[in-house]
């Protein structure tokens, strides 16, 4: 008889396998290192990426910004225009121009005038005159206008500047619209 050692087969059999086994082992950590490598550089890239588009928007919202300022200083500058353009066309429709011009026309000489104060209808002259004489013309002179009624005397003081004695005075008078 005959006798087979079959366990000295299965041992290098399995030797065999192991050997494959192992193989096979170092294979897959080896293709697992490259995944994880590949893994890794993709998200660096990505960080990268991302940090990129950051500094590119951080840029973005400096610059709008400083355009945002501008537009604001230049609505701030039209809003002014436009408050001057209201005042113009304001003092065209009431005709202020007339009634400064009516009121340089019938001003004496001998007479200054300080201030001018509108309320409504309403006008009140200030200002300085050498004499009570030229106020009086003043006066007789803006009831003969057109464009003044109910002209009257409020007040009337004597003054001094630069040793020179002179009236100061406040008239009212209404402004006739046309």
């Amino acid at each position: 008889m005959i006798k087979i050692n079959l366990l000295l087969a299965r041992k290098e059999k399995k030797k065999v396998l192991l050997g494959k086994e192992f193989i096979v082992l170092i294979l897959s950590i080896v293709l697992l290192l490259v995944l994880l490598g590949a893994i890794q550089w993709w998200f660096g890239k990505q960080k990268g990426n991302t940090q990129a588009q950051i500094v590119k928007t951080k840029n973005e919202i400096t610059y709008y910004r400083s355009i945002t300022t501008e537009v604001l200083k230049k609505k701030e500058e039209q809003k002014m225009l436009q408050n001057r353009l209201d005042i113009i066309t304001s003092l065209r429709k009431e005709k202020v121009s007339k009634v400064l011009d009516e009121l340089s026309i019938n001003k004496p000489e001998k007479l200054q005038l300080e201030s001018l104060k509108k309320t409504g209808s309403k006008l009140g002259i200030e200002g300085i005159a050498l004499d009570d004489e030229t106020i009086v013309n003043f006066m007789t002179n803006l009831r003969k206008s057109k464009l003044f009624k109910n002209v009257d005397l409020i007040v009337s003081e004597q003054t001094e500047q630069s040793k020179i004695k002179l009236k100061k005075f406040i008239l009212s008078c209404e402004i006739i619209s046309t």
